[in-house]
Parts: structure tokens; C-alpha cells; sequence
């Protein structure tokens, strides 16, 4: 079929819609140790964050054919064995300084194989602007002291704070106890999170209208209710995916195009908001 690349797996799979539950990695992707004082409890680490996103690659538009990034030099066009490969940083334009992978490695912290307790916190204390990725920590036969530390971790409701590496990244983490394991939380530097101040646009707000205020405050409380993460679905994914079912069974696909919100002045737009939320 014109369009569709040749090796991609059948329809049926291609258009897969399961939503079961995620699943921790096949194979731990790092393997330490957690230390708490003199305690050393080796560990496994299992990716837990699945992101279900759809995948596209890049084709050329005339036959469908797949677009291939090679390692090509700048100066003479030519393709790059990974063995001639290095890393460095530009100090300046065009000027780099080179480094080995020898010494790269001899950079590595304490953090690239234990991560180490340094005190504890209450994790609600913790701004969650500041949460990054969660991983599941494993005993590595070592089950006795880990469900020591589970337990106790679990009973005291306290997080642990240390740092931890991850391939070349350092990051401050949070180690925590959930459904019944221990699970790791990168964080985010103080210095990566942006001040909502410094944004122009933010600066010098009106005050509101307490006509426009009060509306406001109560369609919060008619929406107010509890959190629940399975109302949510990632309805684009399902659209793609219905997509591309459609179009492998040689559709033919007329896009339309959303409607433009309409404008509205802002007290106007809130009383219909309550009318439609009393009508429910």
C-alpha cells in the first residue's frame, strides 16, 4: 500500500488500544546500594514511569522510504565510526575541550553506586515542582534489611534524602515507601525551576473585579471533588492510533479542523459556566 512502510508490524498490532497497567523494566537499569549510617542494603533499580506516547519516524514522502542520522563530520561531509567518537564541551565558538571516556569515568561520585541516606524528611514537605522520575528499588538478595528499611520507612512516614547517579546525571532524590516497595524520586535542582515572578507577563496583575472573584471561588466549589487518575485518559494516542488503523485499511482521510473558541466577555463567560454547572 502507497504510503505504508513495508516493514512495519501488522495492523492489528499497530493499532493496539490495551490500557493495562504499566510494567516495571524486564531488567534493572542500575544496581547499588542504599546506605543508612552503617547500614548497607544492596538494590536493584526498575524503571516504574512508562510513557504510552505514539512514535512516529521520518519517511521520505514519495515512497515511504525511512530517513537514517548518521554521524556526519561538519568540515568534509563524512560518515563517523562510533570508535572515533569523543565528547567534549565548546568554550568558545568552534573550540572544544576534548575529554576520554577514562576520564570521564574517574569524574563519577559516590552517587553512581550508593546513595546515601543523608537525613530525613516528611515527603509532603517536599514541593512536588521539584519531583523529576520514579524508579522501583529492589532488594538485590538482600531482603531481610530491605524490608527492614520498607517497614520502617512505611510506619515512620518519612522520606529519605541523598543524591543519586544515574548514567552521568547527578540529582538530589527522595527514597520513599510505596504499595509496598521503596521507590526512588529524582529531583530537580533549585537552580532548574524558573520564579513564576521573573515572567513579564505575571508582573503588576489587576486586582479582580469581587463581583468576577466570587463567581469565580464558585465554580471551584461546584468542580471541587477527589483526585482520581483513572478518569484520565490519553485521548490523542487513541486517535492516532484509531488513525492509522483507518488509513491501513486504505481510507481515505479528511482532516477537520477544530472549531475557533469564541471570545466572550469574562463576567458573561462565568455566569454561563454556572448555569451550565447548575444544570448538572
Amino acid at each position: 500500500m502507497e504510503g505504508i512502510d513495508s516493514s512495519a508490524p501488522e495492523s492489528s498490532s499497530v493499532i493496539r488500544m490495551d490500557e493495562e497497567q504499566a510494567k516495571p523494566s524486564g531488567r534493572p537499569i542500575w544496581s547499588g546500594i542504599v546506605s543508612l549510617g552503617l547500614v548497607n542494603v544492596p538494590v536493584r533499580l526498575y524503571t516504574m514511569i512508562r510513557e504510552r506516547t505514539v512514535s512516529f519516524k521520518y519517511l521520505r514522502r514519495s515512497d515511504g522510504c525511512p530517513l537514517r542520522y548518521d554521524r556526519v563530520c561538519t568540515h568534509d561531509n563524512k560518515v563517523v565510526a562510533w570508535a572515533d567518537v569523543a565528547q567534549g564541551y565548546e568554550v568558545r565558538r568552534g573550540e572544544y575541550v576534548v575529554f576520554t571516556k577514562e576520564e570521564l569515568a574517574a569524574l563519577r561520585p559516590e552517587s553512581d553506586r550508593k546513595v546515601r541516606v543523608d537525613k530525613f524528611v516528611h515527603y509532603l514537605s517536599v514541593d512536588p515542582i521539584h519531583f523529576d522520575a520514579s524508579y522501583i528499588l529492589a532488594p538485590d538478595k538482600s531482603e531481610e534489611a530491605y524490608g527492614l528499611l520498607l517497614t520502617a520507612f512505611d510506619r515512620k512516614g518519612m522520606a529519605g534524602v541523598g543524591r543519586f547517579t544515574l548514567r552521568t546525571r547527578e540529582s538530589p532524590c527522595l527514597i520513599h515507601a510505596y504499595r509496598g516497595a521503596l521507590v526512588l524520586t529524582t529531583l530537580r535542582y533549585a537552580s532548574e525551576v524558573a520564579d513564576p515572578a521573573s515572567v513579564k507577563e505575571l508582573q503588576g496583575l489587576e486586582e479582580p473585579k469581587p463581583s468576577e472573584l466570587a463567581a469565580a471561588e464558585k465554580i471551584i466549589d461546584n468542580l471541587t471533588g477527589d483526585f482520581d487518575i483513572d478518569e484520565y485518559r490519553d485521548t490523542y494516542s487513541e486517535c492516532v492510533r484509531q488513525l492509522i488503523g483507518r488509513k491501513t485499511k486504505g481510507e481515505t482521510i479528511v482532516a477537520e479542523q477544530p472549531r475557533a473558541e469564541e471570545a466572550r466577555e469574562l463576567m458573561s463567560a462565568l455566569q454561563e459556566t454556572l448555569r451550565q454547572l447548575e444544570k448538572k
